[in-house]
C-alpha cells in the first residue's frame, strides 16, 4: 500500500514538472518570438527614420541647382510633398498598396479601417516604413518641374500621386498583384520609387515646357547655374547616408545581420562606381570635371542598385553603378537635345537608372541570393530579363498615361504653370511672397 502511495506520488510530481518545464518552454518560445519581432520592428523604423531624412536631402540638393529667386518654392514643395504623401497614402494608398482586392490594386482597408497587414511587423510599423517610400518618389518629381509650376498645382499633383499612382505600381510589385505574381524583383524600388517619381517629372517637364531662357532659337541649350554647389553637396551626402536605410531597410528584418550588411556594401560600391564613372566620363566629353555630373552620378548608381542590391555580388555592383554614372550623363545631353528642360536631372537619375536598375536583376541577379531565376550572365537565359523589361516598362507606360491626364486636368482647372511675369520675378515672391535670402535677390522683367 505504501509502495502503490510513493509510485502515485512520483507519477503526479513527475507529472507536475513535465508540464511545468513544457509550459516554460513555450512560454520561452513566445518570448523570443517577441523579441524577434521587436528587433525587426526596431531595425525597420530606424530604416524608416533615416529615409524620412531624404526629404532634406532632396531639399537641398533641388535647392543648390536652381536659381535663387526660386529656392524658397522648391524647399516648400519637398516639405509638403511628405505631408500630402503622409496624408494621401492614409486614406487610400495603403489599402490600394496591400488590400485584398485584384490584380491591379487592392480594394480594402481604406482610411485605415480593418487594413490590412502585408507581413510580420506590426501594422503601424508597415505603414510608416511604406509611407516615407511613397514620399520619396512623389518629391523627385519637385526637381523636374521646378522655377516654373504652381505652387497650388503642386500640391494637387503631390496627393494624387501619393493616394493613387505610385500605390497601383506598389501593389502591382510588393502587395501580390499581377507582377509578383510573375516573379518580377525590385528589392528597394528601383522601379516603384524611382521608375515611378521619374516618369511623373518627364511628363511634368513636358507639359509645363522648358523654363524661359533654357533654350535658343537655334536650338542650342543655355545652362542656367544653380545658386550653390554647396547645398547641393549638402543634399547629395544626405542623400547617400538615407539610402542605408532605403535599401538595407528593405530586408524587413534582422536576421543574422548578413543580408544587411550586404546590401549596405552593394549599396554603396554602386554609388562610388556612379560618381567616378560620371566624373570621368564627363571629363574626358567636356574638358573638365564636372561636380553636378559626378553628385547625379553617385545618385544615378544609387538609383541602379536599388533594384538588385540583394541580389547581386558586390562586384556586379561596382559595374550596375559605373553603368548607371554614364547612363546619367548622357542622359541629360539626350534631354537638352530633344528640349526637355529637366533642372536638376531628376529624369537621368531616377526614371533611366531605375529603368537600368531593373533590367541589372535580370542580368546580374543570382538565384542564389533569392532571386526566382538566375540571371542572364549566370546561365538563366532571358527569363528573369524578360520579366524586368515587362515589369518596368508596363509601369512607366502606367505612370506616363496617367499623369498626362492629371496634368492636363489641373492646368485646366487652377493652372499649372506661372505667368511670365511671375516667372521672371521668381517663385518665391510671386507664389510664398517671401524671400530665400531676404534683401538680396534680385530679378528681371525682361
Amino acid at each position: 500500500m505504501r509502495k502503490a502511495k510513493k509510485w502515485v506520488l512520483t507519477a503526479i510530481l513527475g507529472a507536475g514538472f513535465f508540464f511545468s518545464a513544457a509550459h516554460h518552454a513555450f512560454a520561452g518560445e513566445d518570448n523570443l518570438f517577441a523579441s524577434t519581432v521587436g528587433i525587426d520592428t526596431l531595425w525597420v523604423m530606424i530604416a524608416a527614420f533615416m529615409v524620412f531624412i531624404m526629404q532634406a536631402g532632396f531639399g537641398m540638393l533641388e535647392a543648390g541647382l536652381i536659381r535663387t529667386k526660386n529656392t524658397c518654392n522648391v524647399l516648400m514643395n519637398n516639405f509638403l510633398d511628405f505631408c500630402m504623401a503622409s496624408m494621401g497614402f492614409f486614406f487610400f494608398g495603403y489599402a490600394i498598396m496591400f488590400g485584398a482586392g485584384n490584380g491591379f490594386m487592392g480594394l480594402k482597408g481604406w482610411f485605415m479601417i480593418d487594413p490590412p497587414s502585408s507581413g510580420h511587423l506590426p501594422l503601424y510599423c508597415e505603414w510608416f516604413f511604406h509611407a516615407v517610400f511613397c514620399g520619396a518618389a512623389a518629391t523627385i518629381v519637385a526637381g523636374g518641374v521646378a522655377e516654373r509650376m504652381k505652387f497650388k498645382a503642386y500640391l494637387m499633383y503631390s496627393f494624387i500621386i501619393s493616394a493613387t499612382v505610385y500605390p497601383i505600381v506598389g501593389h502591382w510589385i510588393w502587395g501580390s498583384g499581377w507582377l509578383s505574381n510573375l516573379g518580377f524583383a525590385d528589392f528597394a524600388g528601383s522601379t516603384v520609387v524611382h521608375a515611378v517619381g521619374g516618369s511623373a517629372a518627364l511628363m511634368g517637364t513636358i507639359v509645363l515646357g522648358p523654363r524661359i531662357g533654357k533654350f535658343n532659337k537655334d536650338g542650342s541649350a543655355n545652362a542656367i547655374q544653380g545658386h550653390s554647389m554647396s547645398l547641393a553637396s549638402l543634399g547629395t551626402l544626405i542623400l547617400w547616408f538615407a539610402w542605408f536605410g532605403f535599401n538595407p531597410g528593405s530586408t524587413l528584418s534582422v536576421g543574422d545581420g548578413s543580408k544587411i550588411a550586404h546590401v549596405a556594401v552593394t549599396t554603396n560600391l554602386s554609388a562610388v562606381a556612379g560618381a567616378l564613372a560620371a566624373m570621368f566620363y564627363a571629363w574626358k566629353k567636356f574638358g573638365q570635371p564636372d561636380l553636378t555630373m559626378t553628385m547625379n552620378g553617385a545618385l544615378a548608381g544609387l538609383v541602379g542598385i536599388t533594384a538588385p542590391c540583394a541580389f547581386v555580388s558586390p562586384k556586379e555592383a561596382m559595374i550596375i553603378g559605373a553603368i548607371a554614372g554614364i547612363i546619367v550623363v548622357e542622359g541629360t545631353v539626350l534631354l537638352d537635345r530633344v528640349h526637355v528642360d529637366d533642372p536638376v536631372g531628376a529624369v537621368p537619375v531616377h526614371l533611366m537608372n531605375g529603368v537600368w536598375g531593373t533590367l541589372a536583376v535580370g542580368l546580374f541577379g543570382h538565384k542564389s541570393l533569392g532571386l526566382a531565376n538566375n540571371g542572364f550572365f549566370h546561365g538563366g537565359g532571358l527569363a528573369q530579363l524578360k520579366i524586368q523589361a515587362l515589369g518596368v516598362f508596363s509601369a512607366v507606360a502606367f505612370v506616363l498615361g496617367v499623369m498626362f491626364v492629371v496634368f492636363k486636368l489641373i492646368d485646366r482647372g487652377v493652372g499649372l504653370r506661372v505667368s511670365r511675369e511671375e516667372e521672371l520675378k521668381g517663385l518665391d515672391l510671386t507664389q510664398h511672397g517671401m524671400e530665400t535670402y531676404s534683401g538680396f535677390q534680385i530679378f528681371t522683367t525682361e
